[in-house]
């Protein structure tokens, strides 16, 4: 009977903790394997992915004590005001109670099934799993692992970008000029991902300031001062690069976030910071351990998707799954955007949600090229969307 059977996102589970696969081991495009030098490579992670390896029990002990932010700032859905504040500050933020039951419930069975296609091709050798491609072990992307880079073809994550409980969350962080979907997916933590992620950023700031992006920061309630030469304020340009995302993306959490199922940790007010962050071999242990530990399931994390983050071992028994849904500022090009949301989908959204769509959905009878299938290399991934067909699910 196959692991995959018991496979779940919300209980103790076989899967994962694969001791064939060794730390910091990657593939490549082909799926060609070998392993992660620095900076990608965890130069503290155990020496064996085995539960009870000494090194693993060793790292399991020290999450136990001291995994998790000090004090998350969780808030309600209703609470515009506080988090605004708290986004504009941290650039994230905690917002229980987004997810109703019945949601959490279809998402869980998406991240399941989404899951079990990727798992279910065989690993190379003695190895249970295919590693994703340029990718830690035991982790994937549910985006990047499609054929067409996204799961909006998925009714489970094209039912979410319009909620009561975001809409009016995203409508006060970007303003009244609005906002488009860029796309949908998330990541996914195995039992057994003993490696640190380093710390990185979605989307890399051009510090460019647009009339448009101007116009953005003073929907949300900035007043631009302007120079003697009609150039702005360098404390104008400063708070108007700081309050107006480019990218926002919604992570829904399918579980409670534990010290230790590989929760996301994030660093507060990095997203206007004008460096990159710091490689794993100097990232302080306080950076390692700024988890949302103590996030509960249904609850969602808004991030800049300009901050540091990255993912954390999962050293227990249970999978973690944050599916998302990414938005972007009006004023992004259309370099951003493909149409990977079939029309017969977007037909059966809400007006609004429509309308935040218009820039990803396909044309009628057009099936996405690459939609429906999963797989973790890229090579195999860019063969199915050349094929340009409604491709096999399985």
């Amino acid at each position: 009977m196959s692991e995959l059977e018991y496979l779940s996102v919300t209980e103790d589970c076989p899967v994962g903790w694969c001791g064939f696969t060794a730390p910091n081991e990657t593939a490549d495009g082909e799926g060609a394997v070998s392993l992660f030098e620095a900076p990608q490579r965890d130069p503290r992670a155990p020496t064996f992915r085995r539960y009870d390896d000494p090194g693993v029990e060793a790292l399991r002990e020290a999450l136990r004590q001291h995994n998790g932010l000090p004090q998350v700032e969780i808030c309600a859905p209703s609470d515009l005001e506080r988090i605004a504040r708290v986004f504009y500050r941290d650039g994230f933020v905690v917002v229980r109670d987004l997810l109703d039951a019945d949601k959490l419930a279809s998402l869980r069975d998406g991240c399941v099934d989404q899951l079990s296609k990727i798992l279910e091709i065989p690993g190379e050798g003695n190895r249970k799993y295919l590693t994703e491609s340029f990718r830690l072990p035991h982790r994937y992307s549910y985006g990047t692992s499609s054929a067409s880079r996204q799961l909006l073809h998925d009714d489970r994550w094209s039912s979410v970008v319009d909620l009561d409980t975001t809409t009016p969350i995203l409508q006060k962080l970007f303003g009244p000029l609005g906002y488009n979907v860029i796309g949908a997916g998330g990541d996914v933590c195995l039992p057994g991902s003993i490696e640190y992620q380093n710390l990185h950023v979605d989307f890399k700031e051009d510090y460019q300031v647009s009339q448009e992006r101007i116009a953005h920061a003073e929907g949300v309630g900035i007043k631009p001062r302007w120079r003697a030469d009609q150039t702005l304020d360098p404390r104008s340009q400063q708070m108007i690069l700081v309050r107006t995302p480019p990218v926002i993306t919604i992570n829904f959490f399918m579980s409670d976030l534990t010290w230790e199922n590989g929760p996301i940790r994030h660093i507060p007010g990095s997203h206007a910071m004008p460096f990159a962050p710091p490689s794993q071999e100097d990232e302080p242990e306080w950076m390692r351990l700024s988890t949302l530990v103590g996030a509960s399931a249904g609850a969602g994390v808004f991030r800049d998707s300009r901050a540091w983050h990255g993912a954390t071992p999962n050293v227990g028994r249970q999978v973690r799954a944050m599916p998302n849904v990414e938005y972007g500022a009006q004023w992004l090009d259309d370099s951003w955007f493909e149409r990977t949301m079939p029309d017969e989908i977007f037909q059966c959204l809400s007006q609004h949600a429509q309308n935040i769509c218009q820039r990803v959905k396909s044309d009628p009878d057009v099936w996405p090229p690459g939609a429906g299938i999963m797989h973790p290399h890229t090579q195999k991934r860019q063969q199915a969307k050349e094929q340009d067909g409604k491709g096999d699910t399985t």
